[in-house]
Order: structure tokens, then C-alpha cells, then sequence
């Protein structure tokens, strides 16, 4: 499995930053499935990318821990594909109908010292669903949910299983733990919806 080393991996994500390009993170052992973006801001522990799905759209922000990256890749035909689907997304209006551009814009501060503390205190405060993924589970499974507690050293996540809707769970997470967060994008209006319609959360 191809591997760089962390100070690769930051090289070529400052170098995607200052040129406002895309690249591939690939942060999970499964190659099948890595992310796409535009990375906005760094900090020593992670990384921050507008995500953008294969048909071209922003769907969301995601913070990335800089050391769980196994490489990335900033010029591929998948990133030349995605590209062009941006500008097809742009033409007809829906490459960001979730507002992440207008959010960063006008809260700045978010780009800025803590990416994870800022990230999860958003989501916390304005009770927005998240998803969480750990270094434990490496991608094989992560957690949509709605933080109830939080600290500087971990937090508490109800959230749900898609195959088993019958309660809302509880997991206790160190964020020393937390590989990967999405925030403010498709997942989480999904996962409003789904808290606000089948468990009267939110």
C-alpha cells in the first residue's frame, strides 16, 4: 500500500491550498474510497477541504488528521474529471446548495487556529449533526449524529444506525481519536432530517 510521509502529505496539501487547486486524500486503507477538495486551511494536527463528490457539487466540510493520511494525489484523470463536472455544476447552479462557501466567507475564524475545536464548537453550539470517524474503525465505519456534550477532551455522540433505527445511541469519543469530521453539508442535512423525523431530536 502506498504510503508518504506526513511531511509529504502537508507539502502537497499547502501546495493544493495556495493553489486553489484540487487533490485526492487518500486517509483510509480502502483505495476505493478516499476525498476530493479544495483544502482552505492547516493547522500542525489537521487539515480543512471543501469536499466535492464525484458529480462535481460541494457536499460539505471535512477536517482530516494530517497523520492518518497515507498520500495524496493532485493530478490524476479523476481529478481532471471532477474538475469538469465543477464547471457544469457551476453553469446550472447547484455546485454549492449547501452554502459552505457563504459560511466560510463570512465566519473566517473557523480556517483559523483549532480546525477540529472550531468545527465541532460550530456544530455543538448551532446543534448540527455531524460525522465522526475514528482510528479505530479506519473507515470501515463511521458516525452521524448530534454531539450532547462537550469538552476539551472528548465528547458524547447520539447517533443513529441507518439498519437499525430503533433507538438513538450513545458514544463517548477522545477527540485524540477522531480521524475525520464532516460538518455543514449533505450528511448533515440528511442526518437532521432523519433525528428531526424519526427520534423528535433537534
Amino acid at each position: 500500500m502506498r504510503k508518504e510521509s506526513e511531511n509529504d502529505n502537508r507539502v502537497q496539501l499547502t501546495l493544493a491550498k495556495q493553489q486553489g487547486t484540487l487533490i485526492e486524500v487518500h486517509n483510509l486503507p480502502n483505495d476505493d474510497y478516499f476525498n476530493v477538495g479544495f483544502v482552505v486551511a492547516l493547522d500542525p494536527v489537521f487539515c480543512l477541504m471543501i469536499s466535492i463528490d464525484w458529480d462535481g457539487k460541494i457536499n460539505g466540510l471535512i477536517a482530516i488528521r494530517i497523520n492518518s493520511i497515507l498520500y495524496t494525489e493532485r493530478h490524476s484523470d479523476y481529478l481532471t474529471s471532477v474538475s469538469e463536472k465543477t464547471k457544469v455544476a457551476h453553469d446550472y447552479g447547484y455546485f454549492d446548495i449547501w452554502q459552505v462557501q457563504k459560511f466560510i466567507d463570512d465566519n473566517p475564524e473557523i480556517t483559523q487556529g483549532n480546525l477540529l475545536s472550531n468545527l465541532l464548537a460550530d456544530s455543538f453550539n448551532n446543534k448540527l449533526p455531524v460525522v465522526i470517524g475514528t482510528d479505530k474503525y479506519k473507515g470501515r465505519d463511521d458516525f452521524t449524529g448530534i454531539i450532547t456534550e462537550l469538552d476539551t477532551i472528548k465528547l458524547t455522540l447520539h447517533y443513529f444506525n441507518e439498519h437499525d433505527l430503533s433507538s438513538l445511541w450513545e458514544y463517548d469519543v477522545l477527540r485524540a481519536k477522531i480521524d475525520y469530521l464532516r460538518v455543514r453539508g449533505a450528511q448533515m442535512a440528511t442526518g437532521q432530517q432523519i433525528l428531526q423525523d424519526i427520534f423528535k431530536e433537534l
